[in-house]
């Protein structure tokens, strides 16, 4: 089953439960997918359906850090309990350490030893996490290295 059928499966399903924050989480994201199919002209595969996703993710919890800083409880909740909803279509989250290893393992394949050299390392992990961990956990664990 495809990323795609699942969604439709599983927005059927909150339809006949009546999970309204799920329901609408699901509809977003099918909106955003088709949006970008638009965009690029044919029929997205799985893992660009996972980019999408994970953009979707991005936006949302930068929207809750906006939503913390206004104090706006509410809004904060509901955004947090759909991004839960929508992490269980991305692949397993790597931990932190699993990424250091990572970033270890790409600055010695690159033979990096400064910052003027992170876009080499970051070239080599980026397609290793890609959708497997937030990208400023990796900026931010490739800096540490670096630095």
């Amino acid at each position: 089953m495809t990323l795609k059928e699942r969604l439709q499966d599983d927005m059927k399903q909150a339809m006949k439960a009546r999970e309204s924050e799920k329901l609408t989480a699901i509809r977003m994201l099918t909106a955003a997918i088709k949006n970008k199919e638009i965009e690029v002209g044919h029929p997205l595969a799985d893992d660009e359906i996972t980019d999408v996703l994970a953009s979707d993710v991005k936006k949302r919890k930068d929207a809750v850090e906006q939503f913390r800083a206004a104090n706006r409880g509410d809004l904060v909740e509901q955004e947090e309990r759909q991004i839960g909803f929508l992490m269980a279509y991305l692949p397993q989250q790597l931990d932190e350490a699993a990424v250091k290893a990572i970033v270890d393992a790409a600055v010695v394949e690159s033979g990096a030893t400064s910052m003027k050299e992170m876009g080499a390392v970051m070239k080599l992990v980026m397609p290793k996490t890609k959708g497997k961990a937030d990208g400023g956990l990796v900026n931010r664990l490739v800096k540490e290295r670096l630095s």
